[in-house]
């Protein structure tokens, strides 16, 4: 049984994220949550809000056990960027570009 939560056009780069998905995939929930609190930057805040939610949908949903879920999947894909354009040197304009994430965990029981 597996459930599954998304979180779309988050505010920080995919680069980013995904080294903090990395370290939770194939995690038991439990130990995901545990690491994700002691990591301390803005894509771990934001991945443990996902992780909660994929645990509530097994729970409610499904009917799952949260001691037996372990993380399935964790990925992290590039959402759309913002573009942004500022004055250069020598007349040239640079590009500031603002990159959004989406992150997909699936959480599934063990069998």
């Amino acid at each position: 049984m597996e459930a599954k939560a998304i979180a779309k056009g988050l505010r920080i780069s995919p680069i980013r994220a995904r080294l903090v998905a990395d370290l939770i995939r194939g995690k038991s929930v439990q130990e995901a949550l545990t690491i994700l609190s002691n990591v301390n930057n803005k894509s771990s805040r934001l991945t443990k809000k996902v992780l909660d939610s994929a645990i509530a949908n097994a729970v409610n949903n499904n009917g799952a056990d949260a001691a037996t879920l372990y993380v399935k999947e964790a990925r992290v894909d590039a959402g759309p960027v913002m573009k942004r354009h500022m004055f250069d040197s020598r007349s040239h304009i640079g590009h500031k570009d603002h990159r959004t994430s989406h992150i997909v965990i699936a959480v599934a029981t063990k069998n």
